[in-house]
């Protein structure tokens, strides 16, 4: 029995095997009635005859998701009773909810979530601040027929639960298990693939202007979270779709309150009646047609008229709006807002008094989210900071013991650097601030950069530091990097300005999948002119690197380390030596007859310790 309306590539294991073969018993509304029954995804075998039985379709790929399931019901003893989640197959069972039903559905999933990611040891708080604002989504729009685009791979995590995949969360992030982001191959509710931020609206417009030219329907809307707003493609997109006045719907997801740092109390303080009502207000589709109706006649009347009215307008909705909200009306979006991202009834209010409109254009609606909403305060230090690079291979019921991995290593070496010269600063872009570089901030706070998602501007940026006679550490993780490769050509290595790269996460960086592989950036860094490219073997050799880029000074210089636990931890770091005169030169391992193999970087430890078998007469 397959999962109703689940993907193909999931329907084998989209089924509810419950233990006896009973189906929760639904109300006239489409919820289930409270029976106290708990209905739990099924142990290995179960799941081999559900995916057997007549009618399911398995795949090869189901097949390894079916084995990845445990042999018994001893992991789902565990378990926290989710009767209402239990009964949700697609989203089609979200629709007839009441707003008490979706309240209690939102909190079993963050509940479950929760659980699912501190067992994985992932950070929940981005996952975690948008469980209402999905919850509303899919009770207000029809999915997939409407698209629903998501900027980054935490933010779409309860998106996947609701739409058939909930079963695979444990094993996502795993060989054959469920993708950290969203993905076209994954699910038919994933419209648009995402791993680096920023790229929805943009995508979210281009189908919204294919729709309008092939004379569809569908409702497009796509959700940003407030850490992509620093990059330029969003405004790019926006003020694109402003010019082209497409119907869509922009959902800023505001966890950090950075249009108004102000307000440091959380939702509360920004969000109250008033705001609240004025939300309603805005979004209501008597308001919209009387906004429109009062433009219709003030042109009429004349130009100095209209003028006047559209001044009036524009002052009312900047008293009404937060500050920031007159960008997005200048960018041509029509701005709703702000909305408490956990307030279900308002939400859904206000989506479907968006959803209900015609002709609107674009419309940005403002929701503020507690990125701990539902987290225990003395659960925050466990469960809402990311681990670290080195933890994604431990289980995690091990103890708190957190390996020494590369970034680790590089800070240590800087943070003595920058002791003995005043120059060193280090820029830092991309992603959200590693823990092994809080270090650094800490001891030196005002030679930390934090640019945040702008990677385009931390290259230029440390570009800029450079020509002011600073010594810039520019460290951006190997996927993002691309990103920033037009300056890294033209303002950094054309102009021989030396910048520092740092170049994280490199290579095959396992549970992170394809769309953040830093498989590339040897290819594209070491075919510039007057870039040196190196890659340390070990720590000893990274602290030499280090050493080496502070004091190449005529020329751009990276150096890329892996994700992932070193391997020595039972020494304290060298010293560090240049490295200038073994720059361009290999180093001479061993003479082996009849084969030549050329290694760099991390890969040198293993190779070597294949000596004795290259040298063995089986191999001749």
């Amino acid at each position: 029995m397959a999962a109703a309306a689940a993907s193909p590539r999931f329907s084998a294991l989209g089924a509810r095997g419950n233990r006896g073969g009973r189906r929760p018993a639904l109300s006239a509304s489409g919820t289930a009635e409270p029976s106290g029954l708990r209905f739990p995804p099924p142990p290995r075998a179960e799941a081999w005859k559900i995916a057997s039985a007549p009618g399911a379709t398995r795949s090869k790929k189901a097949s390894s998701q079916i084995n990845s399931l445990p042999d018994s019901d001893d992991f789902f003893h565990e378990k926290v009773p989710t009767p209402m989640l239990d009964v949700i197959e697609s989203p089609t069972n979200v629709k007839n909810l009441s707003t008490k039903e979706l309240r209690q559905l939102a909190d079993e999933i963050r509940l479950e979530l929760s659980s699912v990611l501190r067992k994985a040891q992932k950070p929940l708080k981005a996952s975690l601040a948008v469980i209402e604002l999905t919850v509303a989504i899919h009770h207000v729009f029809h999915a997939p027929a409407d698209k629903i685009l998501w900027d980054v791979g935490e933010q779409a995590y309860a998106h996947k639960m609701l739409t058939g995949r909930r079963y695979l969360m444990n094993i996502m992030r795993q060989k054959d298990g469920l993708s950290g982001f969203t993905s076209r191959s994954e699910s038919e509710y994933d419209p648009f693939g995402a791993g680096h931020g920023c790229s929805s609206i943009s995508a979210g417009l281009g189908m919204a202007v294919a729709r309008d030219m092939k004379g569809k329907r569908e409702r497009i809307l796509t959700v940003i979270s407030n850490g992509t707003t620093m990059a330029g493609q969003v405004y790019e997109a926006m003020s694109n779709a402003g010019y082209l006045d497409s119907d869509m719907i922009v959902i800023l997801n505001d966890s950090r309150h950075s249009l108004h740092p102000n307000v440091e109390e959380g939702p509360t303080t920004s969000i109250n009646a008033l705001s609240s009502t004025l939300s309603k207000l805005q979004s209501s589709k008597s308001f919209r047609k009387f906004r429109e109706v009062a433009k219709g006649v003030t042109k009429k009347i004349g130009r100095g008229m209209h003028e006047w009215a559209a001044k009036v307008d524009e002052f009312a909705r900047g008293m009404m709006g937060p500050p920031g909200s007159t960008l997005f009306e200048e960018l041509g979006l029509y701005y709703i807002g702000p909305v408490n991202g956990h307030n279900i009834e308002d939400l859904v209010c206000v989506l479907q008094e968006v959803a209900s409109l015609n002709s609107m254009g674009p419309v940005l609606i403002h929701v503020v989210t507690e990125e701990n909403q539902g987290i225990e305060r003395s659960q925050q230090s466990e469960t809402g900071v990311d681990v670290g690079e080195g933890s994604s291979s431990f289980d995690s019921m091990a103890s708190n013991y957190q390996p020494r991995t590369y970034s680790d290593c590089f800070v240590e070496a800087l943070v003595r650097k920058a002791e003995s010269d005043k120059d060193v600063v280090m820029v830092h872009g991309g992603a959200e601030v590693e823990p092994s570089f809080q270090l650094f901030r800490e001891k030196f706070p005002d030679k930390f950069f934090d640019v945040g998602m702008a990677e385009q501007h931390a290259v230029t940026f440390s570009a800029g530091l450079s020509c002011g006679g600073l010594k810039p550490f520019c460290v951006i993780p190997s996927a993002f990097l691309q990103r920033a490769f037009d300056q890294v050509v033209h303002d950094v290595d054309r102009q021989r300005i030396p910048v520092r790269f740092v170049i994280t996460s490199a290579g095959l960086v396992g549970s992170n999948g394809p769309v953040q592989c830093g498989a590339f950036d040897i290819t594209f860094m070491s075919c510039l002119p007057n870039m040196i490219v190196m890659a340390p073997s070990d720590e000893d050799e990274l602290v030499d690197m280090v050493e080496t880029a502070a004091i190449v000074d005529d020329r751009p210089i990276c150096f890329r380390y892996p994700r992932g636990a070193i391997v020595r931890t039972d020494k304290s770091l060298s010293q560090g030596i240049p490295i200038e005169n073994r720059l361009e030169r290999g180093e001479f391992l061993q003479k082996v007859k009849m084969l030549l193999c050329l290694v760099m970087g991390q890969w040198f430890r293993t190779v070597s310790k294949l000596g004795p078998f290259f040298q063995s007469s089986e191999l001749r």
